[in-house]
């Protein structure tokens, strides 16, 4: 009997056990999802009462899931109640899709990780020359965009930089509602220049805590501080990185207000804080706001748009007049890989500018081939010195491909030690990471050798020992000089600032590319801009080459990415706000886009990271041209309610779209299709025939009378009806058709591309145009 009670307490216990551990199994699947309700009736001025209602709101409909308020507010964890309506909460997801089903409901998205897409520039832009500014330069007409606000989501800001300096700006506006919330030493302090500082993290602090350096808007990775002062830091003369680029650091609107929104945390940025700082942006008065992050990949298709908190975000900034402009993402040089494509943000492109950082291999059969670096040091010596292929310098138990890649500890010092020693690029290891691993194991000096994928595309990077990186052309011709030589030996000269280099720009190898499978009939990206080498503030918390074992400190750092691309542009945008304050944002984007350039510095067609002729899908409308945009002549408007239309084209029901606008727009019964929204690009991604598109000019410019000349695609026949356009007085609209039809015995060709453009015989109103014949 004793035998069988203490059995049944055995059983007893291991069943509450077993419920402990379900319940803690249960506990632990709760994930952040994004309910998203739509927009609220009011509007930004709304007084706090409403805000409080609002997340009340919230409170109950998640209550009405859970079984109690109480329940509701302790899962909610973000209530967007300034603009965006909706709340982000901890749930399972059997009561996210619960939820789903709510007829108040617009969408739910688990809330997942977005990805940081991590000086000279304006001057070859044309802005200024050799120090001094053009007369024609935008920053005349916009008065270096004086009192426009630019909103950064980013990973925060080093507000000691001399970059945000307010020495001789006047008062904040009055129009902003925004502050500095850092509470903790060493947090973020405002001035006249730089005028908000705010941090999201609380989802952050649920999926990966470990990331979060404090609560705080202190940029400890250098990304937020370097794009944050490229769109809009002072005039900073000396500035350099190690000595080299030395020159005038400056932001695209000098004088313009900035403010610095922490989403992003060591490189990862959570939906639901992202979503979160939107909302602030937008309650707090931005005119601009700038975004260098987003998904890994392309969303998968049109039903999944809003799945996406950068879209849902900029679709809310939009309508509210602001201008977003993000990232085209980093995963080039492959089609299809661009990101941030909804047809309201301006997406950007990377391209290089006239200006390297060269250096020279000398090989012992008196052999030189070009390198590119920012060494801080050099060999200080003209001897040849004993070269070694890393991936026959491995240790033991490595295998050759990690050796190859010079991945930490894989090199024998034995084998390396005063060597150069030649590492290949690539195989997810950081390139002067690739160098500390040389040096730590005796080596003098390092070879950084391209493979095929990668090209003629040579970037220069702050090593930690003298190094250098080479094409793959000039890689196959060194591993040959070593394959056939008992004792191979070079040199690595010290490296220089070049500028004035020819075919310039061209395309980054790492700019994402189109087409959009998610949204094929709008053309992206946009427009490029420089993104390669780009001079601009940074943290002094970390290395400028973010490698742990760096301790090497600047005020200013040379990064590349299509980040670096991105807040050129949004700069752009805040000196057309300031320039033309009645320009929408679409008004504004089509201006950049219409009177962009597809030619380098020699007038040849602008090429791609390999040489060969680069397209729409690599640069949208062109590289940006800043002088032209202040005055385009004509351009392509689009109001919000276009973009609602859009979205019906899309198949959004009108019960969401009501949500969407806060019932202040209904679906037609018959949408247009999408590729009638009025862009500044077209695109007709299956033409099965014959087919006509519309758009619409607005005229901002003085009466005049404009003409259509274009450049049909190979294989396609093209008409625009009509051909002359004259408009009387400005703000005037006129509509016009352009039929494409594919000619049968050049179907299958894949995309091609033409333009069309009108012109005044001063202004020159220039539209990308992209087909893919079917039938």
């Amino acid at each position: 009997m004793e035998m069988a009670s203490r059995r049944l307490l055995l059983f007893a216990a291991a069943v509450v056990l077993l419920c402990a551990a379900e319940c803690h199994v249960a506990h632990a699947y709760k994930k952040p999802y994004i309910v998203y309700l739509g927009a609220h009736s009011y509007g930004r001025d709304a007084p706090p009462e409403e805000h409080a209602r609002a997340a009340q709101s919230h409170h109950n409909l998640l209550g009405s899931v859970l079984g109690s308020k109480e329940m509701a507010r302790n899962s909610i964890f973000y209530s967007y109640t300034k603009n965006i309506n909706g709340f982000a909460a901890d749930l399972e997801e059997e009561v996210a899709n619960q939820i789903a089903k709510h007829p108040g409901v617009v969408t739910v998205l688990e809330s997942k990780m977005l990805k940081l897409h991590t000086t000279r520039s304006w001057d070859f832009m044309d802005m200024e020359r050799d120090g001094q500014i053009l007369p024609d330069s935008i920053w005349k007409h916009a008065k270096f965009g004086e009192d426009v606000i630019i909103a950064n989501l980013d990973s925060g800001v080093w507000p000691e930089s001399r970059s945000f300096a307010d020495e001789g700006m006047g008062e904040v506006p009055s129009r902003w509602k925004g502050t500095c919330s850092d509470g903790v030493k060493s947090g973020v302090t405002c001035n006249r220049k730089l005028i908000g500082a705010t941090y999201f993290n609380a989802d952050m602090l649920r999926t990966n805590p470990a990331a979060v350096d404090g609560n705080w808007t202190r940029d400890t990775d250098g990304h937020g501080t370097h794009t944050l002062s490229t769109a809009a830091g002072r005039f900073v003369p000396r500035a350099n990185l190690f000595g080299y680029a030395n020159g005038t650091a400056k932001g695209g609107a000098p004088r313009a207000r900035v403010a610095s929104y922490k989403v992003c945390w060591k490189g990862e940025c959570s939906a639901a804080d992202v979503l979160a700082g939107f909302e602030a942006a937008i309650h707090d008065g931005a005119d601009v706001i700038s975004v260098s992050f987003g998904q890994d990949a392309p969303l998968a298709d049109a039903a999944s748009f809003f799945t996406e908190p950068v879209t849902l975000g900029s679709f809310h900034a939009t309508v509210h007049g602001i201008a977003v402009v993000c990232s085209a993402g980093n995963s080039g040089p492959y089609d299809d890989t661009v990101v941030n494509a909804a047809p309201w943000v301006t997406t950007v492109a990377a391209t290089t500018v006239d200006r390297d950082f060269p250096n020279d291999v000398t090989l012992g059969n008196s052999a030189r081939m070009k390198g590119m670096s920012l060494e801080s040091t050099n060999l200080h010596s003209t001897q040849l010195i004993p070269m070694v292929d890393a991936k026959q310098a491995g240790r033991a138990d490595v295998s050759p491909y990690d050796a190859a890649n010079c991945a930490p500890g894989t090199l024998d010092p034995a084998k390396v030690k005063g060597k150069i020693v030649v590492c290949v690029r690539g195989g997810d290891v950081h390139r002067v990471t690739k160098g500390a691993t040389v040096l730590g194991a005796g080596g003098t000096a390092m070879i950084l050798a391209n493979d095929k994928l990668d090209g003629d595309d040579i970037i220069a990077d702050p090593h930690v020992l003298p190094a250098t990186m080479i094409t793959y052309s000039e890689a196959v011709s060194l591993y040959k000089y070593m394959e056939t030589t008992n004792n191979p030996v070079a040199n690595i000269s010290p490296s220089k600032t070049e500028v004035g280099v020819k075919n310039s720009p061209a395309v980054a190898a790492f700019s994402s590319r189109g087409p959009s499978g998610t949204l094929p009939y709008v053309l992206k990206p946009d427009i490029a801009a420089p993104g390669v080498d780009i001079l601009a503030a940074f943290t002094e918390y970390v290395s400028p080459t973010e490698v742990s074992s760096d301790k090497r400190r600047s005020d200013y750092a040379i990064l590349s990415g299509t980040s670096m691309s991105c807040p050129h542009v949004s700069g752009v945008m805040g000196l057309l706000k300031a320039a033309r304050p009645e320009w929408s944002p679409a008004a504004m984007r089509s201006a950049i886009m219409t009177t962009a350039r597809s030619q380098d510095n020699t007038g040849a067609p602008m090429r791609d990271h390999d040489g060969t002729e680069a397209t729409a899908f690599a640069y949208g409308a062109g590289n940006v041209h800043p002088n032209r945009a202040v005055d385009p002549g004509l351009v392509y408007d689009a109001s919000p309610d276009d973009y609602y239309l859009f979205l019906c084209s899309m198949g959004f029901a009108g019960e969401d779209m009501a949500r969407l606008s806060a019932g202040k727009f209904t679906c037609p019964e018959k949408a247009p299709g999408m590729e009638n929204l009025n862009y500044p690009s077209i695109a007709v991604p299956s033409l099965r025939g014959k087919q006509t598109v519309t758009r619409r000019l607005k005229n901002v410019g003085r009466p005049a009378t404009y003409r259509a000349s274009w450049r049909a695609p190979f294989g396609i026949t093209m008409e625009v009806k009509p051909t002359v356009l004259e408009f009387e007085k400005a703000g005037e609209e006129k509509e016009f058709e352009v039929t494409v039809e594919s000619q049968k015995d050049k179907l299958g060709m894949g995309y091609v591309f033409g333009r069309l453009i009108w012109s005044d015989g001063t202004h020159y109103v220039r539209s990308p145009l992209v087909v893919n014949a079917l039938a």
